[in-house]
């Protein structure tokens, strides 16, 4: 079963995700949530532009799959779970758990490290926020998730079948957590109480800082409401608030040749945690 999956695990995992993009697209088209700002194709074209010499260059840099490193963990009794003797359905829910609470970390960690959030801020400066902005993602940054993905797989001794399904379910949740869908008013606060919905997510893309270091989640969403990073509505609400960053609002930036440059230029202010030009006590007290 395991060879199985390491040696299809490629086309399990790009299966899923087209499938996933195409519905979700069509389920934006149908039903939005915001009226975009930019035209879809020319955002489109640069967010998956991304995807495409991201997944190139991690061929090229880390040929090993995630697949092939929780093997190879398992194989050298490497992690707690490996030396543990739970039943293997509590091995795949404690490693699925502690899998997706290293991404929020992960998460906060790129909004903190304001080196980190000199390639973060590459999804960030999109001006709407739809299915392709969860692919939006710098190349590097992609690298450096993967590198801390692969610490989290060795120690934790995640289950081969466990990171299968995560990477699935991971993927899928970065673009429903980004699209413009719109869900019922009666379904969806109910629905975010277990896993977070682009209602929620939104929000930690909106223009005002606080509400961008706010609702770090990807999948389950009780880490923001345990780790006090949780916000429930926008101040503008979401058909008026503004999505995106103050200082990337020009049109080039918005080019895939400028998304690869983004990074490099200009300072650090505003937006990273420990550089941010105001906090929410500020704002209340004036």
């Amino acid at each position: 079963m395991q060879e199985f999956i390491f040696q299809y695990e490629g086309y399990i995992r790009l299966g899923a995700f087209l499938g996933i993009l195409a519905l979700l697209a069509i389920w934006e088209i149908s039903s939005p949530k915001r009226k975009l700002l930019e035209l879809r194709r020319f955002r489109w074209f640069s967010n998956i532009g991304l995807v495409v010499i991201s997944s190139l260059l991690i061929r090229f840099i880390i040929p090993t799959a995630a697949v092939g490193v929780a093997i190879y963990a398992e194989k050298a009794q490497l992690g707690f779970l490996n030396h543990s003797d739970f039943p293997f359905y509590i091995h795949f829910i404690i490693a699925f758990v502690l899998m997706d609470l290293s991404i929020y970390f992960q998460h906060v960690m790129f909004h903190a490290l304001p080196m980190f959030w000199r390639f973060h801020r590459v999804h960030h400066s999109d001006l709407d926020c739809d299915v392709t902005t969860g692919l939006r993602f710098h190349p590097f940054e992609i690298i450096i998730s993967i590198i801390f993905k692969f610490v989290v797989i060795i120690s934790v001794g995640v289950p081969v079948i466990a990171v299968v399904l995560f990477e699935i379910i991971l993927n899928a949740a970065s673009m429903f957590t980004h699209s413009n869908i719109r869900i019922p008013q009666f379904i969806e606060p109910l629905v975010r109480w277990f896993i977070v919905t682009p209602d929620m997510h939104r929000i930690h893309h909106s223009m005002e800082e606080n509400e961008t270091n706010s609702n770090f989640g990807f999948f389950i969403s009780a880490w923001d409401r345990l780790f006090g990073t949780y916000i429930a509505y926008p101040e503008k609400g979401h058909e008026k608030m503004e999505i995106g960053l103050s200082f990337f609002r020009e049109p080039k930036w918005q080019n895939l040749r400028w998304l690869i440059y983004l990074p490099f230029v200009d300072t650090i202010h505003g937006y990273a945690i420990n550089k941010r030009t105001h906090k929410k006590e500020d704002t209340e007290t004036n």
